[in-house]
């Protein structure tokens, strides 16, 4: 899976077993995904991947955004390890 052009885990495991569950939608925009034929199983379990990962995302960062800070930190103070090799 990518994310903003980075490589990411699956945020579930994509072989689990499938679990019947109720859900409760706008009865006019449920006869037209019926109409369009849409897989309302499919369509939901790809907007929950979606949301999970963006939710996990931005847990992460707020989880880590001290340690993002010092490291900007630090390199704005001192620069890159590699700076000296660059050739542009």
């Amino acid at each position: 899976m990518r994310m903003n052009g980075n490589l990411m885990r699956s945020q579930y495991n994509k072989q689990a077993i499938k679990k019947a569950t109720n859900l409760t939608l706008n009865s006019d925009l449920l006869a037209e995904a019926k109409r369009l034929k849409i897989n309302l199983s499919a369509t939901l379990e790809k907007a929950l991947s979606q949301e999970v990962s963006k939710l996990k995302r931005q847990e992460w960062l707020e989880q880590n955004s001290e340690a993002i800070e010092a490291c900007n930190e630090l390199t704005e103070k001192h620069g890159l390890f590699s700076d000296s090799y660059r050739v542009f």
